[in-house]
């Protein structure tokens, strides 16, 4: 199930508005701010999906009964790019474990590339639910081979893939090649993917954009 913010207004759309700005994004702490809020946003709605028990908490004046998560999520994140919204879901989900991978794009010419894995830092996440984030979902190849990547750790129960943008290409290729049972939570789809795999209009490169250029 593809759940895509974009089809209704919402506070969300501002967010997404301005780390497209080029205008905006000439402030990077604001940039990553936005993903952030965008990544709160969208795993507020996320959580609707996750199971809860009911808890009873005692106040000062007696007793509630109240649903809590059953249990908290792995979150896991392609590094650089995704520390800022992965800070945003650990604004709600504060008692989750953390993964880090990182991937990046080693090119052979302007317009063909494979992506590789060189570091995992991760939690076992043998019937856990794991969130896999990523600002920009171009191709799928990244989140795809991050995702076989950390199945080193365990088969996890369910699987969720948060990104600011993406690509029906993208979504496609992730289809494909992830569990059917994967849920994608998608701020907007952007139709057009170039040849050199950029998104358009995207927004840019989001590591750059909230980290500074790399060499």
């Amino acid at each position: 199930m593809i759940h895509n913010f974009s089809k209704t207004n919402s506070i969300l759309s501002t967010f997404l508005a301005e780390i497209r700005d080029v205008e905006i994004q000439g402030d990077p702490m604001r940039f990553r701010r936005n993903l952030e809020r965008i990544a709160e946003v969208i795993v507020y709605e996320l959580s609707k999906e996750l199971p809860y028990v009911d808890r009873d908490v005692t106040t000062p004046l007696g007793q509630a009964t109240i649903p809590v998560l059953e249990s908290q999520p792995v979150l896991a994140t392609i590094l650089r790019a995704g520390l800022g919204m992965h800070q945003g879901m650990l604004n709600y989900f504060d008692r989750a474990e953390s993964a880090f991978i990182s991937a990046y794009r080693k090119h052979s010419s302007a317009e063909d590339f494979e992506i590789f894995v060189e570091y995992i830092a991760a939690p076992r996440i043998d019937n856990k639910i794991l969130i896999l984030s990523d600002p920009m979902l171009a191709t799928g190849g990244s989140m795809v081979t991050v995702y076989k990547a950390i199945m080193q750790q365990g088969t996890p129960l369910k699987t969720y893939v948060v990104a600011a943008i993406a690509t029906p290409d993208a979504l496609d290729y992730c289809k494909k090649h992830l569990p059917p049972t994967t849920e994608y939570f998608i701020g907007a789809i952007d139709d057009e993917l170039t040849a050199q795999s950029y998104i358009v209009p995207g927004l840019g490169d989001a590591g750059d954009l909230a980290y500074g250029v790399k060499c």
